[in-house]
């Protein structure tokens, strides 16, 4: 399988923007570089790191994921999800990562908990994985959909990887659901997610109910999908609010321009969500 220029060229992006984030990141933020969950209406006010702990446990309990032996983690970041996984269900967990930094630095963290044989990670590009057929029993794709250029053969990775009974998760941003009642997205809705992708290395996003479609085309089992909108919409309100801490400043003024410009642009998330266009998918579905 052969990847197309612009695909390549995205990979470079986001690699890069990777590299240089994501310590920065883990300085404020910590291990987990995704959402919390501030409770079903997002009025609960919670420590930030527990939120997104939170934000994890309450995907796991709405997929009904019980247990699980060998997981791949799509899009692991540093391995927060990754090590969490491995304790939770006491598995083998393989990472991947467009970033060589976020994988060499998700392994030293496996070292120092203690996790080094059950949790590996490794440089792969979700779109054209080096897993062999019916690998894991549980694929698990934590706000990676997003980046990912052809979002049906992303689908059909994971998919590909999945053993027969196991079950892939994903949580994602979308755009809000183009309908009859709702119409097709306006200029400036478009214009908006344009911002977004520019700033954030994104190709493009789509609904939850295309990746529903997508999905069911596959044959994905037992697909189930929900909207989270609510549950995470502070965050982002958050997020800026942690730029202005001192240990922040001091890392942005250290940034390149593109991180410091990702920084500066973290409004156009807060209020695409407030607006309705930005919407926070999950998607779940059986082999």
């Amino acid at each position: 399988m052969t990847l197309s220029l612009e695909k390549l060229s995205l990979e470079k992006q986001i690699q890069e923007f990777y590299d240089a984030s994501s310590g920065l990141w883990e300085a404020v933020w910590g291990e987990h570089m995704h959402h919390g969950y501030y409770g079903w209406a997002g009025t609960e006010k919670k420590n930030r790191h527990q939120a997104q702990i939170d934000l994890i446990d309450e995907l796991l309990c709405w997929a009904e994921v019980e247990q699980a032996s060998t997981i791949l983690d799509v899009g692991c970041g540093i391995g927060g999800s990754s090590l969490y996984l491995a304790q939770q269900f006491e598995a083998n967990v393989t990472g991947i990562t467009l970033s060589p930094v976020q994988a060499s630095r998700g392994t030293q963290r496996a070292q120092e908990a203690g996790l080094a044989t059950r949790v590996q990670f490794q440089v792969a590009n979700a779109l054209d994985m080096p897993f062999a057929d019916e690998t894991f029993d549980f694929v698990w794709s934590m706000e990676s959909g997003e980046h990912m250029p052809d979002k049906q053969q992303f689908l059909q990775e994971c998919y590909r990887v999945l053993k027969p009974g196991g079950r892939f998760l994903m949580a994602t941003w979308c755009h809000r659901p183009i309908t009859l009642a709702t119409g097709q997205l306006t200029t400036d809705e478009q214009q908006h997610l344009a911002e977004i992708y520019r700033v954030y290395c994104l190709p493009y996003v789509i609904s939850l109910q295309e990746y529903e479609e997508i999905a069911g085309n596959l044959n994905f089992q037992t697909i189930r999908t929900a909207d989270w909108s609510d549950a995470v919409e502070p965050f982002w309100d958050i997020v800026i609010d942690s730029a202005f801490e001192p240990k922040a400043i001091l890392g942005l003024l250290k940034s390149n321009w593109k991180i410091l410009e990702a920084a500066l642009s973290m409004g156009l998330m807060s209020r695409g969500y407030r607006r309705g266009l930005i919407r926070y998918g999950l998607l779940s579905g059986t082999k």
